[in-house]
């Protein structure tokens, strides 16, 4: 991807979204009673790498999509309901993480795969801010308990993930590409 397409949006980007929140939501589901310690209701979701893994190889459009939607469908599925700000939050990881996309030219590389998990550990931290704060006017919690009781565990749980999951997803996606002469 070039510079000049990092924020096109068309049908590849709604498509390719679509896929990514539907895996996103899923797989959050599926780990959704996973409570982290010490946090309101967040929980441990090794699905993100799949959001910041979209956002990666597809720039920051699917990221956001995959983000929002994503944890839109996993919330309602686990009987949730809606939480805009989570939404918005989990959106932005994507979208921050998709940031580097036109920067990336191997994912097998090990330069473009620190690249890929430095924007995503940021785009974690912008969308854990935006979501955990937000809760101060949504839910009426003080900055202690944003910080410490939502932000922290979602951010070191996240940010984990993404080290350790979003290399490997990068590196597969690489070799099925090569396999299948793309």
């Amino acid at each position: 991807m070039n510079n000049s397409s990092t924020w096109e949006f068309g049908t590849r980007q709604v498509v390719y979204g679509a896929i990514g929140a539907a895996l996103y939501g899923v797989l959050s589901w599926a780990s959704n009673f996973v409570p982290l310690p010490a946090a309101g209701n967040v929980t441990f979701r090794p699905a993100v790498a799949v959001l910041i893994f979209f956002g990666v190889a597809y720039g920051p459009w699917v990221g956001f999509l995959a983000g929002f939607i994503g944890n839109t469908l996993g919330d309602a599925i686990s009987g949730w309901g809606f939480f805009w700000n989570w939404s918005v939050g989990n959106g932005l990881m994507g979208l921050v993480a998709g940031l580097v996309a036109a920067q990336i030219k191997d994912f097998r590389a090990q330069g473009d795969i620190v690249k890929a998990v430095i924007y995503g550990i940021v785009g974690v931290a912008v969308g854990m801010l935006f979501a955990s704060f937000t809760e101060m006017i949504t839910s009426g919690i003080d900055f202690n308990t944003a910080l410490v009781g939502y932000f922290v565990p979602a951010f070191i749980g996240n940010a984990v993930v993404t080290v350790i999951l979003v290399p490997i997803l990068m590196i597969a996606f690489a070799a099925v590409a090569s396999r299948r002469g793309r």
